[in-house]
């Protein structure tokens, strides 16, 4: 996969996404005015934006397009004659299925980055999360092993001689399975 970027107007983006297709070449020109979209590499997008976003006061948005998902051709030439740098050109309609990511750009019509909090203070010790962890997890131990003893008691009731290992097998498999649910609903969200 390769990565190109492409400065947008917030509010083109939009119309794109409603539409399924972006086709704006670059500030105030179509494709069809200019039969590309310039886009960027990685190292060039923020010399585009200063040449020639700095006086927007619009919202701005840094496509990151993602070539393996496109069906035009993209070009790498020189912008204009006589210019020695090439930038990539997208002869077509973008996808919007091919922008992998949309970010803000801060500067213009977007307040600048906030500044870094400062450091806080953990509101709970090291030992205590620890702590708390680990009869979190005793605890899901807990349940698969309870299952297991369920599954083996019920399957005594039965006058057969591999029941209970049987009925411990599926206590210990369904007791499992409700522990890692038990698990991950408490974990989700700190990957």
């Amino acid at each position: 996969m390769a990565t190109i970027f492409h400065l947008a107007l917030a509010s083109e983006w939009a119309a794109a996404q409603e539409s399924g297709a972006y086709t704006t070449s670059t500030l105030g020109r179509s494709l069809a005015e200019e039969g590309f979209i310039h886009a960027s590499r990685a190292d060039q997008w923020t010399g585009v934006r200063d040449r020639f976003y700095g006086g927007v006061t619009e919202p701005l948005v840094l496509l990151h397009i993602d070539t393996d998902l496109l069906d035009v051709p993209v070009v790498e030439e020189p912008p204009a004659p006589g210019v020695t740098e090439t930038f990539p050109h997208i002869y077509g309609r973008l996808p919007v299925a091919a922008v992998v990511k949309a970010m803000p750009v801060p500067g213009a019509g977007q307040p600048a980055a906030p500044a870094p909090a400062a450091p806080t203070r953990p509101t709970e010790s090291f030992s205590r999360a620890y702590l708390r962890e680990m009869y979190f997890n005793l605890a899901m131990l807990s349940i698969a092993l309870v299952a297991c003893t369920l599954g083996m008691a019920i399957g005594l009731q039965v006058d057969d001689d591999v029941a209970p290992l049987v009925g411990g097998l599926v206590g210990l498999v369904l007791g499992s399975a409700t522990a890692v649910v038990l698990y991950r609903r408490r974990h989700a969200g700190t990957a």
